[in-house]
């Protein structure tokens, strides 16, 4: 299917203000650029409480923010981490998605602030992360949340590390998941899919720019090949249950799509939904995009209904 006019409009408006690619600047210059796409939004919806604390982390304390909607206590709880290629982003470019969340699935969202490469090289970002989920499991009733509802979600490299958060909590004896929210995830360091060659320039994100993020966030070479990095190397047995959501015009579409296609070999409940039309990014862009829009709405209905179980 064509490109969605939505889509297109977005891009043109990109094209028209100069953006560059993300590849081809420093990595100040690339959060900078990351950070005006994300003020291109209006207000963020309104929630009830939006509280930033710290919490403990492997190498220091972790910044997170903590969403509450309304409701009645106990909640459940979505720890979230954000899109950027392990190198850019944080709570501020995703506060906007994490309220959306929050109201739509009626959760507490936690939204974790880990160490970016390539100041902190793998595997520093899923270490935070799941330090952050299990601590946040361990204080759910300080939260107004309930632990035995606790699902992990993310965007892009978020996606990537709530796969591998989940893995993690499997192999190393929890916290319990009920879900996992994986938007178009990466799932491995490799670039030879059909989607890497027929999305690789013009849709926002290139192939290049992936190859310049794994190159900002693997140690070496061989970190490639282990699961914690690349989630589609490990074993998919025994972890929770996934939507996964992908984007027709994307590099990673084939392999999010791979992905959801082992969790399903594996006995894992997944929903694969792809979204025709749309690019890398769209699920963040609700006030432009009307699929983006659908995807936080389905997002949310997943979510609730993994809750409920």
């Amino acid at each position: 299917m064509p490109l969605d006019p939505q889509a297109q409009a977005l891009l043109d408006q990109f094209q028209a203000l100069g953006a560059q690619a993300l590849s081809s600047m420093s990595v100040a210059d690339a959060r900078r650029a990351m950070e005006t796409l994300a003020s291109m939004r209006t207000a963020p919806p309104p929630i009830r409480s939006a509280v930033d604390r710290r919490i403990p982390g492997p190498a220091g304390d972790i910044p997170v923010r903590v969403y509450t909607p309304d409701g009645t206590a106990p909640l459940p709880l979505l720890v979230y981490f954000h899109g950027g290629g392990w190198v850019l982003g944080g709570i501020e470019t995703h506060d906007a998605t994490c309220r959306e969340l929050a109201n739509g699935a009626e959760c507490v969202v936690v939204s974790v602030d880990y160490r970016l490469a390539p100041e902190h090289k793998f595997p520093a970002a899923a270490e935070d992360c799941f330090a952050a989920t299990r601590w946040v499991a361990a204080h759910a009733a300080e939260l107004g949340a309930d632990a035995q509802r606790l699902a992990v979600g993310g965007d892009s490299a978020g996606g990537n590390l709530a796969a591998v958060v989940a893995q993690m909590a499997r192999d190393r004896g929890g916290p319990r998941l009920v879900f996992q929210l994986l938007i178009y995830p990466a799932t491995m360091a490799a670039f030879d899919t059909a989607s890497y060659r027929d999305n690789a320039e013009g849709y926002l994100l290139t192939t290049a720019d992936m190859r310049w993020f794994w190159d900002h966030y693997l140690a070496r070479s061989n970190d490639a090949a282990n699961p914690y990095a690349s989630p589609l190397m490990g074993t998919l047995t025994g972890v929770p249950p996934a939507l996964v959501v992908t984007a027709e015009f994307d590099p990673l579409r084939d392999e999010g799509e791979q992905y959801a296609r082992r969790l399903q070999e594996a006995g894992v409940a997944t929903r694969l939904s792809r979204y025709d039309g749309m690019i890398h990014g769209f699920f963040g862009m609700t006030q432009m995009i009307d699929k983006a829009k659908q995807a936080v709405q389905e997002a949310s209905a997943q979510l609730r209904q993994a809750f409920r179980r």
